[in-house]
This record gives structure tokens, sequence and C-alpha cells, in this order.
């Protein structure tokens, strides 16, 4: 259990309170307010002068202490945190939206979560090409120096956890269940890994089983962890928009994957454009935009990259600028560079055999992360 709060002698009124009928994130943070801390909201004449509802009255007179036994125990367990907003490992972006979770359970390392975050989400039933642009972006990140955060779900998620896993980077997965579950169930080998690695994060206390309701609400907490979030591959109506919502709302950065009109994955990430996110065809794109608040190893890697890609014959940067991360066709690259078809081939091959540039199926070609 975490052991950086000034009031750890609370905890079993924090836990209480958070299973309380009715009362949301914001209820909780203004009965704290004007109660001064949880243990005065159980004591019998506090709910008397207040407009609460009945059932709320009830439990505040009998609260589940058996339930908030057990959530003691699972953070008794070796690298498992309970942290409130009392404690100074909080992250501080998160504390910023409008309504923060009181009560976040960690598996792995809690101060992590006030690391530099991009928030990587997308269709859980993405494209073979998403899901690769998805981890070469998420490696990019972490060799930038940020952490990797996502929501543990099927397809784009799992190929951002395992992007940033590879690289030897450091991931958060934020879950829309208990602590003591895994959804979905085949991904508790990952979320073990991520645990290892970084933290996997919830508001909801033990026993909670995943919900529809729950996904909605813990996209909040992925956006609100990260500076930025960027969105790979999304039908109109996809969650992932729920999440870039939340972002916009919460004053953060939104970038956007293009892709093929044809693709309907793709109609969600172009209509985020069109609101005003940000196009990023490549890494740079994310990190240019970050500027300082990504920090210094990011601008880094920022002017590495662009020493890296300054080409004594100017046709070269012609082209390596018309590859996109995702598979770009040869007669794309040669529309873009103005090139002939004969220049444009010959050129790749020289980037290919330089590294710069990855040789598809197709025929296309794909910008390497570097």
């Amino acid at each position: 259990m975490d052991a950086q709060s000034p009031s750890r002698q609370d905890l079993p009124h924090w836990l209480a309170l958070l299973r309380a009928p009715r009362v949301g994130p914001v209820t909780f943070r203004r009965l704290l307010e004007h109660a001064g801390n949880p243990a005065r909201v159980f004591e019998p004449d506090y709910a008397e002068d207040l407009d609460l509802p009945e059932n709320l009255r009830a439990y505040l007179r009998a609260p589940d202490w058996a339930a908030v036994d057990r959530d003691l125990e699972w953070g008794e367990t070796p690298n498992h945190h309970i942290v409130t907003l009392a404690d100074t490992v909080y992250p501080p972006l998160l504390r910023l939206i409008p309504d923060p979770p009181p009560i976040l359970f960690v598996r792995g390392d809690p101060t992590l979560l006030a690391a530099r975050q991009l928030a990587v989400v997308g269709s859980r039933n993405p494209s073979r090409s998403g899901s690769e642009t998805a981890q070469a972006f998420a490696a990019g990140l972490v060799r930038a120096g940020l952490v990797v955060t996502s929501g543990l779900a099927l397809g784009i998620d799992a190929a951002a956890h395992r992007g940033a896993l590879s690289a030897d980077g450091a991931t958060v997965a934020v879950t829309g269940c208990g602590p003591d579950r895994v959804y979905p169930a085949r991904h508790r080998h990952l979320a073990a890994e991520v645990a290892g690695q970084g933290a996997v994060v919830t508001e909801l206390p033990t026993g909670c089983a995943p919900a529809p309701a729950h996904f909605p609400r813990r996209n909040r907490i992925i956006s609100g962890l990260a500076l930025g979030t960027l969105v790979v591959e999304a039908a109109v109506r996809s969650g992932s928009l729920i999440t870039a919502r939340h972002a916009l709302d919460q004053g953060r950065e939104v970038f956007a994957l293009p892709g093929s009109i044809h693709n309907p994955l793709a109609r969600g990430c172009h209509r985020l454009i069109r609101d005003g996110a940000v196009l990023a065809e490549s890494l740079d794109d994310i990190l240019a935009e970050l500027g300082p608040m990504a920090g210094a190893h990011a601008e880094a890697v920022i002017q590495a990259t662009e020493n890296n890609e300054v080409f004594e014959d100017p046709r070269h940067t012609q082209v390596i600028q018309s590859v996109g991360f995702e598979p770009t066709p040869v007669d794309l690259v040669v529309r873009r560079s103005g090139l002939t078809a004969e220049e444009v081939c010959s050129i790749l091959l020289t980037l290919e055999l330089r590294g710069h540039v990855s040789a598809c199926p197709g025929g296309a070609y794909s910008r390497t992360p570097r």
C-alpha cells in the first residue's frame, strides 16, 4: 500500500465513501470539501442537515465495511497501491480534470502516473496496418521519453502497450473493472507485463466486474493522465472518439492519423481532423506540437530525426517526406513528391538500404521510426 499520504488512518473511510450509492467523483469531492475529511461524513449527525437521498443516508449509517476490508487486503499485497486525492503521488494532470477519481487502485509503479504521457487509442478491430502503426508510434514515443497510456482493450490499445514494452519503455493501462480483475481475460499476461514495466490503474474498487457504463468513464482517466491523445483507426461511432472528446474538454491535445477514404476505420480520425485535431503523419508531428511539454529528451529526438533526414540529394528528402508510417503505395509517393516513377523507385531502394523506409506487401513502403 502506498505510504505517501498524510492521512492513511482515514483510508477506510475514503474506501467506504467510494462505495456509497449515488456518490460519483464530483459528489465525493463536494462531500469531502464540506466535511473536511471522509471520516466526518460518517458521523451520525453529519447528514442531518444535508439534502441527501435516503438510500445514501442509510448507507452512511451502515457502510459496507466488509467490502472495505477486501479493498484494504488488496492494497496490502506487494506492488499494489491505493492512491487518494490527498496523496502526494496523485497524478497532477489528472487532478486538474473536472471530475478526478477520488481513489486510484494501482498495480505497478504509482509514481509513473505523474510522468509525461501520451494516450494511444483506437479500434478494437483494427486492420493489420493499424495495429502495426500503433505499435510503431508507441515504440517511438517511449524512445522519445514519454509514457504510453491506453486502455488494455483488444486491438489498438493492446498494440500500443506492446509497442511500448517492445522498446523497453513504460506504459500505463487504465481499466474498466476492479483491480482484482483483468478485462479482457485474454490480456491477463499483457496486464502482468504492463504492471511489471509500468502500471495498471482503475478507479473502481475490488469486486467490480467490467460493465458497459464503466468504459466511457475510464476514458476520461486515459485522456486526463496524458498531455494528449493519439487516435489510430476509429469508426465514426467509437469509444476512442469519446476519449478524444474528453481530451478536448480537458484542454489536452488531440492527434489523429489519416487513412484511406475507403477505410471505415479512418472515418472517425478524418472527422477529428476536420474538427481541429492535429493531423499526425509521423512521430515528429506529435513531438513538435507538444513542444517543451514533451521534455528535453523528445526535443533531442526531433533534432536527431531532422538531422538524419537531411540528404545531399534534395530528391531524397522529397521522397522520405512523401512516405507515411502506414504502408504508402509507390504511385502515391510519386504524386506527392512530384518526381518520376523511375526516380522514386531508385530512391526508395536507397532509403530502404539505409534503414529509412521498409518495404511492405503489395509494393508499398512505410517510414521507419528512428
